[in-house]
């Protein structure tokens, strides 16, 4: 539904079939933000899956209008031509409206299983952003000095929201199930992330807004790189391979798989053209030598930090702070309301070698959200058991 729809305006049923990649995109500029997941340059960016892009339409007087938009990813199962249908941070509906008793998930996700299961899918994964409890920046530094307190589960949440309750209540109604995500990290997307308000009372904060809700630890490090001279300047393409570099030098320390230069060239090529700070490389220099670097992606009024990577060397001239400050200023002179942090895990365990990085992003001030989450559908249950059991050997 678009965002100014009336329960009574799904009188008449509503329809799903192939847009566009035009369409769709003119779909997502309409709405105040979309997931960056669903876009319809998200697309080419996941090579290994087969794409589609998918609209809801419902008749008016004036005609017809458009009121959802999906990406939906499709892949094969080895040796059968049976697809998992995935919708990343998806489908983009109004999903507040769901809040209101009289509107039902069934008409929006009736097409679509009725689509998918022609296409061949033998289940749909989909992972609505729809927020279901938060947390603030002070609870989170409570928890964490509270030996009681192992995971945001064991604090009462700052909020609960009635639309988050209404999605888990109507997708379990309709045989959808919650993919268990350990830790916090769901098979696919981040169910806890670290947000950055932007906004208060419904007016843009300030810069200086942002920085008082920071922590002083925080703020003294941006001074600091301020000081020392650190500079942040936008990359081009070129600059990714030194980015990619200093990504692959993080990984190592830090633990993680790093992803080929040829992903990120991939993202470059695909999101850039599709729209201005779409796609954005950060790269902050302390006399000439790479000392952070991050990818930031926005659509509309939601920006993100998407990657980030950083020297062990020169640590003590704040380059992480300094990319993060640039890439916050920027959102907020964009017309963000939030900025989004990405995942986190839900553990508030001093001894957890995984809190430092809730730790890192509580300084910002900002607060920790938990998603509804990603549900399984499955069409075929023969062939979905098998897929489960595929993933858990794997």
């Amino acid at each position: 539904m678009s965002p100014h729809s009336s329960p009574s305006s799904l009188a008449s049923p509503l329809t799903l079939r192939t847009v566009t990649a035009a369409e769709h995109l003119a779909y997502v500029r309409s709405q105040p933000s979309a997931s960056f997941l669903q876009v319809p340059a998200w697309g080419p960016v996941k090579a290994e899956w087969r794409h589609e892009s998918l609209g809801w339409f419902r008749r008016t007087d004036a005609g017809e209008e458009m009121v959802g938009a999906a990406l939906v990813l499709y892949r094969q199962l080895p040796k059968v031509k049976r697809y998992l249908a995935y919708l990343p941070e998806g489908p983009i509906l109004d999903w507040a409206s769901l809040a209101d008793p009289e509107v039902r998930l069934a008409d929006w996700l009736g097409p679509l299983r009725s689509h998918l299961k022609q296409k061949g899918a033998f289940g749909i994964r989909i992972g609505p952003p729809v927020v279901t409890r938060r947390w603030s920046a002070a609870q989170i530094k409570e928890g964490i000095a509270d030996p009681d307190v192992q995971r945001l589960d064991d604090m009462a949440p700052l909020e609960r929201t009635v639309t988050g309750a209404a999605v888990v209540s109507q997708l379990h109604e309709l045989g959808w199930q919650p993919q268990a995500a350990e830790g916090g990290f769901a098979a696919g997307q981040p169910q806890y992330n670290f947000h950055v308000p932007l906004t208060v009372d419904g007016r843009a904060k300030t810069e200086d807004e942002v920085l008082k809700s920071m922590n002083q630890l925080w703020r003294r490090n941006i001074k600091k790189a301020a000081k020392e001279g650190v500079e942040v300047t936008r990359g081009t393409r070129a600059d990714l391979t030194a980015f990619h570099a200093l990504y692959v030098h993080t990984a190592e320390r830090d633990h993680f798989t790093p992803r080929p230069l040829s992903y990120f060239e991939t993202m470059w090529d695909s999101l850039t053209p599709e729209e201005d700070d779409r796609f954005v490389l950060h790269l902050a220099r302390h006399e000439g030598d790479l000392v952070a670097a991050t990818i930031s992606i926005r659509v509309g009024q939601h920006a993100w930090y998407s990657y980030g990577a950083s020297s062990t060397e020169k640590r003590e001239v704040r380059g992480s702070n300094a990319v993060q400050w640039q890439m916050i200023r920027e959102a907020l002179a964009a017309g963000a309301t939030v900025y989004d942090m990405r995942g986190i895990t839900d553990t508030l365990d001093a001894d957890d070698p995984h809190v430092g990085l809730i730790q890192f992003k509580v300084g910002t001030g900002g607060e920790a959200v938990e998603y509804v989450g990603e549900w399984d559908l499955p069409i075929n249950r023969a062939i979905y058991a098998a897929f489960q059991l595929y993933m858990k050997r794997r």
